[in-house]
């Protein structure tokens, strides 16, 4: 039996209280707590929902099935278990009464034990809080909002937190995530929407983060359903300029997703159903009339971050009572707000606390005085920020709003390329970062061991308005694309054609990559740039599964090149890029090999066999998922040559591999073991272990294929082992598609064995897991899959209805390779349902699809299953021509399962017309050249019927 990856996830905890649910047993601390059936019931209902209202008639329906009583009924057993519970003693709250609707459980909730199903690409506490933005180590003034908001998380699941710019909902929101890690078991993750500049790619940076991979249309359907039923935290930070499409999607994962939690920041409320709202203000500030001590100025947030910062900028001396009412008045005149007591203490070093506060009076008195309430807070952020600006030196305002192109983190070395105008200016850009930092205009965070730099979202804004008065923002935005076309070019990670590479850790570029592109390609950029940083982000954007974007952008770049620029390198690789894009977002067409054609063209002008390598690898999956076998053949047995000729271990293996795959769904067994097995001692002889090519692992499909074509030949011990060789191995590989590759053939190969139940555990994982990561061909073939296990447990018409549905779906993304035997399948459940007409006209029809592509894998099958039908229909003579007529294919292709199959069907007809002896004679030859696979249900069926023939 299969065994999927498992979890603890059955108990649930509250207070001093377990819950567990399966031995429906409650326990205090390890205390059993005596408690009524109904009451019991009553408690599950609450507490597997908490935070929402459980209506009075979902509740009376659960504890009272089937039987009508009033809602005193209910009252007195909540009275019972309120009690029981001690809710309301010592201030303990579990169950609130929501007045006129019912009853809501407000009592945050943990969950633990039993096993169920996990994605195996769950990540552990400690990696996840890794992950996420590190908190302050001390966080001034803050400690009770941050409890208060994770309370309000647990209840209401949906919090905003709204407020000025620079007020601190950033820093808050990473420390309630913190707080929360335990209790969402890791599960918490930080999506900073500071980074995108357009709105409409909010859903791809949340899935993104997930690790989620968006080949869709609608990528909010894939992001939900990849939510599902998981208990987890997004954090959304930034909202305010993408805020119609992340409050449409909030309000969406909130209402769809019922274990979802969401804590949004946003300089405005996001105003959907579900949201509440906290309002974060700023710093309590020492009033007018507090004592000047600088004691009592000291119990204030705001002062204490004042003086904190200040000592950060060198000022070493403790405050003295005498400066305290200038403290005081500075935090006041600063309206409390977080970073704008952050730039003026920061200061303090150099100037003191009296000669800071001068500064402040002399250059906003006019602006702020007397109108601290009427001015919006985005303006007092500005004449703060203009304070700030006016202090630094000319190199220093040149560095700053050169800096303010970069979308989020960016390194030294980026920043010295982009803000300098020479290679003599970077050392003087690099030291004016350093001096940029210390002014807490910059700020600087550790990655990986590595320093980065970001400046606040305020002053990044404020700093492009400047560089934009200045003239040359143009020029800026121009170094800064050919900086990352430079950057993506020379990485070899990046821009390697095969390997193993997990391109997660660069996904912190994207932002800049997107922006610069949006620049170059724009009607004021420069179209070569564009091309050339295209070029080389498209193996980035493949990397992290952005095919949508990917096939945007180099849509766009071959649509800018002109016509100096065709049958250049780099539409070679933008034509293989948008090729391989297309085919994951769009199914397959004659567009899409006609761009694999060209960039072939292209690769052999250039005499590169890597790049003919890659592009051969992406058609061969191109012909081999539209049907096209033949072709797919050649390309392998090209690509191989190719190979062998660059001395390219990886590719040999491949194409050996690839070639009898071909043979297999063509229809010689034989040809397809020897080239299998032949690949798997290659790959051993050759040391190629690992090769991913566009995220496929080679090895997990040609497991997987072995197995089948192992099977098919008679040996399904050997079968069944390799299966699960290839789940194992994928599940420990972690990439989606080479898990729903795996988890496609292995329940074929069951419902071959006749394991229905594992098939039927498997087939449900594969449409959990193709949902979760919006992979629809894989969840089409998972539906039809189901369908031919409800056909095969004789519940026919639930079947023919999903293969209805679904098939569909196959033929317009013209995913051919397996469409008769699920046609084949759909011709069953007519026949079963006796529907004799329909099923004769749809079997003809797989058989002649089947003749005409070739991919004759399932022949014998079609017309053992034709046979039935005719036999149903009372033309024996017919189904009898059939069934050796599905011999001899069956014979031809060393399909001996096949075999055995049309020859049990055989002997039943003959059986029945008399001929006993003859009948047990065509079995018995074709069971005889069994040696394995006895306790599988066709060989005990052979058995069983050759025992009764006897």
């Amino acid at each position: 039996m299969m065994e999927p990856a498992t979890e603890a996830r059955n108990a649930i905890s509250f207070g001093p209280f377990s819950l567990f649910v399966a031995e429906r047993l409650l326990k205090k601390v390890d205390k059993p707590i005596p408690l009524g059936g109904r009451a019991l019931d009553i408690l599950i209902a609450l507490a597997e929902r908490p935070g929402e209202v459980v209506t009075h008639k979902e509740l009376i329906s659960t504890a009272w099935p089937d039987v009508t009583v009033e809602e005193a009924n209910l009252r007195f057993q909540m009275a019972a278990l309120r009690k029981a519970l001690g809710d309301g003693r010592d201030g303990a709250r579990y169950i609130s009464n929501v007045a006129g609707r019912g009853y809501c459980f407000v009592a945050p909730v943990t969950r633990s034990s039993a096993k169920q199903p996990a994605p195996v690409t769950e990540i552990g506490t400690t990696e996840r809080v890794k992950k996420l933005p590190p908190r302050l180590a001390r966080m001034v003034g803050r400690d009770d909002t941050v409890r208060s908001l994770a309370e309000q998380l647990q209840r209401w699941r949906f919090v905003s937190i709204v407020g000025p710019g620079g007020v601190g909902k950033t820093t808050v929101a990473i420390s309630v995530a913190h707080a929360l890690v335990d209790g969402f078991q890791g599960a918490v993750f930080f999506i900073d929407l500071a980074v995108l500049t357009d709105a409409k790619l909010v859903p791809t940076a949340i899935a993104s983060v997930l690790g989620l991979m968006v080949q869709t249309q609608d990528p909010v359907v894939g992001l939900l359903a990849f939510i599902g039923d998981r208990k987890i935290l997004l954090v959304l930070d930034n909202c305010e300029h993408v805020i119609g499409v992340a409050a449409a999607l909030a309000e969406r994962v909130v209402s769809e997703t019922p274990q979802a939690h969401v804590l949004a920041t946003s300089r405005e409320a996001l105003r959907v159903e579900g949201e509440h709202v906290h309002l974060l203000y700023s710093l309590d500030c020492p009033p007018e009339d507090v004592g000047s001590t600088a004691m009592e100025v000291l119990k204030y947030p705001a002062a204490q971050l004042f003086m904190e910062r200040a000592a950060a900028s060198g000022y070493g001396a403790e405050l003295r009572d005498i400066d305290a009412p200038i403290v005081a008045r500075s935090c006041r005149r600063l309206d409390g707000i977080a970073l704008a007591i952050e730039l003026a203490a920061s200061r303090v070093g150099s100037l003191g606390i009296f000669g800071t506060a001068e500064l402040l009076d002399n250059r906003f008195g006019l602006l702020w005085q007397g109108r601290r309430t009427a001015l919006p807070r985005h303006e007092t952020l500005n004449a703060m920020l203009d304070w700030s600006y006016s202090l630094l030196s000319e190199r220093e305002k040149v560095v700053l709003c050169g800096l303010s192109v970069f979308v989020g983190d960016f390194t030294l070395q980026a920043a010295g390329s982009v803000a300098s105008e020479t290679e003599a200016d970077e050392a003087d850009v690099i030291n004016a970062v350093t001096s940029l930092v210390a002014k807490s205009l910059i700020s600087t965070t550790v990655i990986n061991e590595s320093t980065y730099y970001r400046l606040l979202d305020t002053t990044r804004a404020y700093a492009a308005a400047k560089l934009a008065e200045r003239g040359g923002a143009d020029r800026v935005a121009r170094r800064h694309a050919i900086f990352f076309a430079k950057f993506l070019e020379h990485d070899e990670i990046i821009q390697s054609l095969f390997g193993e590479h997990d391109l997660s850790g660069y996904a912190s570029h994207i932002g800049n990559v997107r922006a610069a592109l949006g620049w170059a390609l724009s009607d004021h950029g420069d179209a070569a740039v564009g091309v050339e940083l295209a070029t080389w982000a498209a193996p980035l954007f493949i990397g992290l599964s952005l095919f949508g974007e990917c096939r945007g952008w180099c849509e766009r770049a071959l649509a800018a090149l002109d016509a100096s620029s065709r049958g250049t390198r780099q539409e070679m690789i933008l034509q293989e890029a948008l090729a391989l894009a297309s085919m994951f977002t769009r199914g397959h067409s004659d567009q899409i090999r006609a761009e694999y054609e060209r960039g072939l063209a292209l690769a052999e002008a250039f005499q590169d066999p890597a790049r003919q390598l890659s592009l051969l690898v992406g058609l061969n999956i191109f012909l081999t998922r539209l049907g096209d076998l033949r072709d797919a053949m050649a390309v392998a047995e090209r690509g191989g040559a190719i190979a062998q000729a660059a001395k390219d271990p990886a590719g040999t293996v491949w194409a050996e591999w690839r070639v009898g795959m071909a043979h297999h769904y063509l229809g010689d067994q034989a040809a397809a073991q020897l080239h299998l097995e032949h690949g798997m001692t290659l790959a051993v002889e050759l040391g190629v272990f690992n090769a991913n090519f566009f995220g496929l692992d080679p090895r997990i499909s040609a497991l997987s294929c072995l197995a089948r074509t192992l099977w098919l030949r008679g040996f399904s011990d050997q079968a069944l082992r390799i299966v699960q060789n290839a789940i194992d191995e994928a599940a420990s590989r972690g990439h989606p598609v080479s898990v729903c590759g795996s988890l496609l053939h292995a329940p074929m190969l069951l419902l071959w064995t006749g394991d229905l139940q594992g098939a039927s555990d498997l087939i449900e994982q594969l449409i959990v897991y193709a949902g979760r990561y919006s992979l629809a061909p894989y969840l089409a073939h998972g539906i039809a899959l189901k369908g031919e296990l409800a056909i095969a447990r004789d519940e026919p018409e639930a079947g023919l209805d999903l293969l209805r549905g679904v098939l569909e779906s196959l033929r317009a993304q013209q995913h051919n390779i397996l469409i008769t035997d699920f046609i084949g399948a759909l011709a069953e459940g007519l026949r079963k349902t006796g529907q004799f007409k329909e099923a004769l006209f749809t079997i003809n029809g797989a058989i002649a699809r089947a003749t005409n592509s070739e991919v004759e894998i399932n022949l014998s099958e079609l017309l053992r299953i034709k046979s039935q039908i005719l036999a149903a229909r009372h033309d024996r003579e017919s189904a009898l021509n059939c069934l050796t007529e599905a011999l001899t294919v069956a014979r031809a292709q060393s399909a001996l399962a096949w075999e055995l199959r049309s020859a049990m069907a055989l002997a039943r007809l003959l059986a029945e017309d008399g001929q006993r002896d003859q009948a047990r004679h065509a079995l018995a030859i074709v069971y005889d050249r069994f040696t394995e696979g006895f306790e599988t249900a066709d060989l005990r069926l052979a058995r069983a019927l050759l025992e009764d023939l006897r």
